[in-house]
């Protein structure tokens, strides 16, 4: 994992450079879309823990109006509808809210795979996380534990995976988690809305 380590930061920063130059029209689309659909700004920021529990703002187009609780998980939620603009439903359904996080990619705070970053108050997360030594690599904007459930996973099992792909990491594994993202995303596996009543307690 070390000379990769090492490689994979400069990856990610060329890889985050070009797809932020490529995808700029659908950006500048979406950041439009936002805007003028729903009172309020263009993109939402969020403490997030990063490499080493270091915190650090995660960028996302925002997907929720205003009002909306700022630091709780959005499957945790009684009631997310009452709260997700018309515009956040689509963008949610496809991640595409989570494509600013290229710019925190490129600043040096996510890797384009990696653990997904815990909120700063997800402490039995981040606690059970600490077991298996992923909070010592970079978050990312997908991950092992991303294509093989996402929020439909109780937290023991996330950061099982998320310690297995600190682990397994490589060039090949990653390759495979970005591949596996993009099946994830178009069959809209693993989202979940609000609290379900089997996760709770």
């Amino acid at each position: 994992m070390g000379l990769y380590a090492t490689v994979k930061r400069g990856l990610d920063a060329l890889l985050s450079l070009l797809a932020l130059v490529v995808l700029s029209p659908l950006l500048l689309i979406l950041a439009a879309a936002v805007k003028f659909t729903s009172p309020g700004p263009v993109f939402f920021r969020q403490k997030r823990v990063g490499k080493g529990k270091t915190h650090f703002m995660i960028f996302k187009f925002r997907t929720m109006r205003t009002d909306a609780p700022k630091d709780a998980p959005t499957h945790l939620l009684k009631n997310p509808e009452a709260f997700i603009t018309p515009i956040g439903r689509f963008l949610r359904a496809y991640s595409l809210d989570e494509l600013p996080q290229l710019l925190n990619i490129l600043k040096g705070e996510m890797a384009v795979v990696g653990p997904r970053p815990a909120l700063w108050n997800q402490f039995d997360l981040i606690a059970e996380r600490d077991r298996y030594g992923a909070n010592d690599v970079r978050p990312g904007l997908t991950g092992w534990a991303q294509i093989n459930g996402r929020d439909e996973l109780p937290i023991p099992v996330k950061a099982r995976l998320d310690g297995e792909y600190v682990r397994r990491m490589s060039f090949l594994f990653d390759a495979r988690c970005v591949l596996g993202t993009v099946f994830s995303v178009l069959r809209h596996e693993g989202v979940v809305e609000g609290m379900q009543e089997e996760k709770r307690g």
